[in-house]
């Protein structure tokens, strides 16, 4: 399992966690649109989670789990599905970035927010994530606002929200370190590069993504 951080690097965690959440509505709309599914078993890993909140909300989904690391971020993820009256719809489990525990192709829809900037807290696992997601299946990894998160919004939020991250360890990645990650990391699937809203890699199993103009192929 995930090595146990310090508990204030946890409750930084948790405190942005808790600040965003206005946001996820919003890129619960993109990650929809880009997965075009109202079905299908959704999972979202690591110790940003919060969009499957809107998405259990919006009827997108059949079955629904977070699947968090590093250590100790189960018992918050726990507390905010009884907080939401979503115990019963959302499990929680503790994992780590290679997604220990978790099924073969059993998943439609993976979210994965933070994933390139906290390399002191963990290493994304691509292999993993291709791993768990099922023939038809989409994962959408990386951060930022999304497209759709109103200016408004990110000004609001925008200024304690990137020194929580400085605190927590964020740092900058370039597309290209990206690219070159995902190529050495053997996903069978097709992905892309997006840029707008953030940076963002959208991953399909068996489909076809088409050429953006602020995306990479």
């Amino acid at each position: 399992m995930s090595s146990v951080l310090p508990t204030l690097d946890l409750n930084l965690i948790q405190e942005i966690d808790l600040l965003w959440e206005p946001v996820y509505p919003h890129l619960a709309r993109q990650i929809t649109e880009l997965y075009g599914r109202k079905d299908g078993n959704i999972l979202e890993i690591g110790p940003f989670c919060g969009v499957i909140f809107s998405l259990e909300k919006m009827k997108i989904g059949r079955s629904f789990m977070i699947a968090t690391f590093p250590t100790s971020m189960d018992s918050f993820f726990r507390n905010e599905t009884e907080r939401r009256k979503v115990s019963r719809r959302i499990q929680v489990i503790e994992t780590d970035p290679s997604l220990k525990g978790l099924d073969e192709e059993g998943f439609d829809l993976v979210i994965f927010r933070g994933a390139f900037f906290f390399p002191s807290l963990f290493q994304v696992d691509f292999s993993a994530i291709d791993r768990v997601l099922s023939k038809n299946g989409m994962a959408f990894i990386g951060g930022g606002f999304g497209k759709y998160t109103p200016e408004g919004m990110i000004q609001k939020i925008g200024k304690r929200s990137r020194n929580l991250n400085l605190q927590i360890g964020k740092v900058e990645v370039k597309e290209e370190t990206l690219r070159q990650e995902i190529e050495k990391s053997g996903v069978k699937g097709t992905w892309e590069i997006l840029s707008e809203g953030g940076l963002w890699v959208v991953i399909k199993r068996n489909g076809v993504l088409e050429k953006r103009s602020n995306g990479v192929l």
